[in-house]
């Protein structure tokens, strides 16, 4: 299966927000922790903008996510923005709030909430908070530990177990993802697919944007 890829739109109010349709994944995570880059990785194309720079993405972008020969998208990806980055503005994180808390509680076509986090780093307490808020809340989620091709083996095990720990999460629902290496690449897309409710083994090809 190959997919195509469209900018849709970026968000700073609710009414801004496309029509619910399509089930919508959405990228949460800690400032640079990796979010562009692991939908890049996901969709084979530079979709989402990286950077070096934390607290650059200060919008909700969607991009529509789609098989070819499909006339309308098979999922709506939102990259949020990231959180923890103190020297944003406080405008403009208080900004954030008037958008981001309304997608994550009122948003009826979110199916599952990705909790981006870098295995090589303790969780910090925003990230607990996240988990927390999204249990409290009855979202479906399940945590990305990025950058997973920096460490390997007992040492790769011991994270993920602190993780799940920390994080109070059963290790099933961690999922170890390294953009670099595409490690964790077929497992993500089968988490994504199920709560989208496609039923298809493996990943997608991927394929150019559209």
């Amino acid at each position: 299966m190959k997919v195509l890829t469209r900018f849709v739109t970026a968000a700073v109010d609710p009414r801004q927000f496309p029509l619910a349709g399509a089930p919508e994944i959405a990228f949460l995570g800690r400032s640079n922790v990796g979010k562009s880059s692991l939908i890049n990785s996901l969709v084979g194309a530079k979709m989402a903008r990286t950077s070096n720079t934390p607290g650059r993405t200060q919008t909700i972008n969607f991009y529509q996510v789609r098989r070819p020969g499909k006339p309308h998208p098979d999922f709506i990806f939102a990259d949020l923005p990231g959180y923890g980055y103190a020297r944003a503005p406080k405008n403009v994180v208080e900004r954030w709030a008037q958008f981001v808390n309304p997608y994550l509680e009122h948003r009826e076509s979110l199916a599952l909430c990705l909790s981006i986090v870098d295995v090589a780093i303790s969780p910090q307490q925003l990230d607990v908070q996240l988990i927390e808020w999204l249990r409290h809340a009855n979202r479906n989620f399940v945590v990305v530990a990025t950058k997973a091709d920096r460490i390997s083996g007992n040492q790769l095990r011991q994270a993920l177990r602190k993780l799940s720990e920390e994080l109070a999460v059963p290790h099933e629902q961690i999922i170890p993802f390294s953009a670099k290496a595409r490690v964790g690449y077929e497992e993500l897309w089968r988490a994504i697919k199920s709560a989208a409710g496609i039923e298809e083994a493996g990943a997608p090809d991927i394929a150019r944007t559209g």
